[in-house]
C-alpha cells in the first residue's frame, strides 16, 4: 500500500508541475499565472475538486508516444464562487502550449456535460495554442465535440469564457458561443488566421495584439465584452460578475441583501436633463443611483458606447439595464449599438433576468455606411429580441423617444410591462424641427412662421402625454422617484408567467 500512495503522490507531483518549472517560470515571466493558480485564485479557497488528473494524449506519431504529461494540458473540475457550485476548465500553456488533443477536449466535455446535468455555470480559462498538429483529425474532431456542448448549453446555463492567452483559429469559435467572453491586456489575443497568415494571402501586416488583442476585441469588433490589465484583476472581477447570475435557466436570479432602502429618493436626478434638448448628458449616472449600492457591472463599456448595457441590482436581486447614451452620437441607435442590446436582452431572457431599459434615442443613424453595412436587419435584432423577451421589462423614456427607435426600445407594443416617462420626455414621429420642415415645406422661407411651427408641434407632441392618452405610457414620473417605482414594479411582476407561441425556435434576423 505504502508504494502505491507514493506512486500516487509522486503522480500528483509531476501533474501539479504541469511542463515543469521552467516553463513555469516563463509563463510567470509573461505576467501570466498557471492553469492552476487561477483557478486557486478564482474559486473559493479550498473548494477545488480536480477531474482526470492523470489524464494523457493517445497520440503516437511524431515521438508524441515518448512526450507524456498527466492532465495533458488542461485542468477540469469544480468549485464554488461565493458558495455557488461552478464547473471549471483551465488551459495550460506550459504543456504543448495549451494545444488540444482529443484526451484535452474529452476533459472538457466530461465537465461541461455534468454541469448540464447539475444546472451550473461552465467557466473556461483559455490558453491554448489551438489544435495539437501532431493528432491531426482527431484534435479537430476535439474543437467539434467542444462546439456541439457549447450549442447545446446555450441558454441552459451560463457560459463564460475568460481568455488569458493565445486563442486561435478553431479555437475561438467555443467562446464565440459562450455568452460572455473576457479578455486579459497585452497577454490574450483572439483570431481565426494569425499575423503571418495575413501577411501571406492578404499582404497586410499587423501585428497580434493589433489583430486580435483585448483593445481590438472590446472596442472594434466587440467580439469580447471586457477587459482587464491582468490575470488578477481579470480573475477577481469574474468572481464579482458571477454573483451577477442564476446557475441556470430555470432559477431566478440570485438574491443579495442589501441595505439600500427601495425608497430612496435621487433629488440630483431632476436636474440631470439639461434644458438644450441638444444637450448631452450622461445615462451611466442614472443607473448607477437607481441601483442597490451603484453597484453597476457594465458589459462592453468600450464596444457601441452609444448603448449602456449591463447588471445591477434592484432590492438585491439581478436586472439587465439596457439605456442609450445621448453622451454618444446623441444616443442613436446603429449597427454595433442593435448586436450589443439585442444579444443581451436575449441572454437577460434566456436567464430569467429582469431588463429595465432607459430611453433617450432621437432615431437610428442615418448615412450610406449604416444602410450598405444592413441596418435593417441589424436593428430588427433588437426589435426581435425585446418582441421575444417574456422577462418583466419596465421602460423609462427620459427624453426623446423618435419614431421607430421608439417602437424598438421595449415599448408597450413590444409587451412592456411598464412604460413611464419623465416629465422632460418627448415622445413623437421625429424632432419638432425636423417634423415642421416636412410638413410645412411651403413656409421654409419664412424663419418666423417656422419657429412658431416649430413650438406649436413641440408643445402638441413633443412630450409624454398624448402617448399617456392612448395608454401607452403608464404613468409620468418624477426624476427623483424613478429608483421607487422600478422597485414598486419589479417587485410587483415578479410572479410574471408568459409564454410564446410553441415553435422548435424562431428565425431572428441574422
Amino acid at each position: 500500500m505504502q508504494d502505491i500512495i507514493r506512486e500516487l503522490d509522486a503522480k500528483r507531483a509531476q501533474a501539479r508541475l504541469g511542463g515543469g518549472q521552467a516553463r513555469i517560470e516563463a509563463q510567470h515571466g509573461r505576467g501570466k499565472l498557471t492553469a492552476r493558480e487561477r483557478i486557486d485564485l478564482l474559486l473559493d479557497p479550498g473548494s477545488f475538486e480536480e477531474w482526470d488528473m492523470f489524464v494523457e494524449h493517445r497520440c503516437t506519431h511524431f515521438g508524441m508516444e515518448e512526450n507524456r504529461v498527466p492532465s495533458d494540458g488542461v485542468v477540469t473540475g469544480h468549485g464554488t464562487i461565493n458558495g455557488r457550485l461552478v464547473f471549471v476548465f483551465s488551459q495550460d500553456f506550459t504543456v504543448f502550449g495549451g494545444s488540444l488533443s482529443m484526451a484535452h477536449a474529452e476533459k472538457i466535455c466530461k465537465v461541461m456535460d455534468q454541469a448540464m446535468k447539475l444546472g451550473a455555470p461552465i467557466i473556461g480559462l483559455n490558453d491554448s495554442g489551438g489544435a495539437r498538429i501532431q493528432e491531426g483529425v482527431d484534435s479537430l474532431a476535439g474543437y467539434a465535440e467542444v462546439f456541439q456542448r457549447n450549442v447545446n448549453a446555450s441558454g441552459v446555463v451560463p457560459q463564460i469564457s475568460m481568455i488569458m492567452g493565445p486563442c486561435a483559429g478553431g479555437a475561438v469559435y467555443s467562446p464565440a458561443i459562450t455568452d460572455f467572453i473576457f479578455m486579459v491586456e497585452d497577454s490574450s489575443n483572439m483570431f481565426v488566421t494569425g499575423p503571418e497568415v495575413v501577411k501571406t494571402v492578404t499582404h497586410e501586416v499587423v501585428t497580434a495584439e493589433e489583430l486580435g488583442g483585448a483593445l481590438t476585441h472590446t472596442g472594434t469588433s466587440g467580439v469580447a465584452d471586457r477587459s482587464f490589465p491582468n490575470d488578477v484583476e481579470a480573475l477577481l472581477s469574474l468572481r464579482r460578475f458571477m454573483n451577477f447570475l442564476p446557475a441556470n435557466n430555470r432559477e431566478a436570479p440570485p438574491v443579495r441583501p442589501t441595505a439600500d432602502p427601495f425608497d430612496r429618493e435621487e433629488f440630483s436626478l431632476d436636474t440631470l436633463i439639461p434644458d438644450n434638448p441638444n444637450k448631452p448628458y450622461d445615462m451611466k449616472e442614472l443607473i448607477e443611483k437607481v441601483v442597490d449600492e451603484h453597484d453597476f457591472f457594465e458589459i462592453a463599456p468600450r464596444f457601441a458606447g452609444n448603448l449602456i448595457t449591463g447588471f445591477g441590482r434592484i432590492e438585491g436581486r439581478t436586472v439587465g439595464f439596457v439605456a442609450n447614451q445621448p453622451m454618444v452620437l446623441a444616443g442613436c441607435l446603429d449597427i454595433d449599438s442593435a448586436r450589443k442590446g439585442a444579444r443581451f436582452v436575449r441572454f437577460c431572457d434566456a436567464f430569467n433576468i429582469p431588463i429595465v431599459t432607459f430611453v433617450d434615442v432621437p432615431g437610428f443613424m442615418p448615412g450610406v455606411a449604416q444602410e450598405y453595412g444592413g441596418i435593417i436587419k441589424h436593428g430588427a435584432k433588437l426589435l426581435y429580441a425585446y418582441a421575444e423577451a417574456t422577462v418583466p421589462k419596465i421602460t423609462v423614456i427620459t427624453r426623446k423617444a423618435y419614431g421607430g427607435a421608439y417602437v424598438v426600445m421595449a415599448s408597450k407594443h413590444l409587451r412592456g410591462d411598464l412604460n413611464y416617462a419623465w416629465p422632460s420626455a418627448e415622445i413623437a414621429v421625429m424632432g419638432p424641427k425636423g417634423a415642421v420642415e416636412i410638413i410645412f415645406r411651403k413656409d421654409l422661407d419664412d424663419p418666423i412662421k417656422i419657429a412658431e411651427r416649430t413650438e406649436e408641434y413641440r408643445s402638441t407632441f413633443a412630450n409624454p402625454f398624448v402617448a399617456g392618452a392612448r395608454g401607452y405610457i403608464d404613468d409620468v414620473i418624477m426624476p427623483h422617484g424613478t429608483r421607487r417605482r422600478l422597485c414598486k414594479g419589479l417587485a410587483m411582476l415578479r410572479s410574471k408567467d408568459l409564454k410564446n407561441p410553441w415553435r422548435k425556435h424562431g428565425n431572428i434576423p441574422l
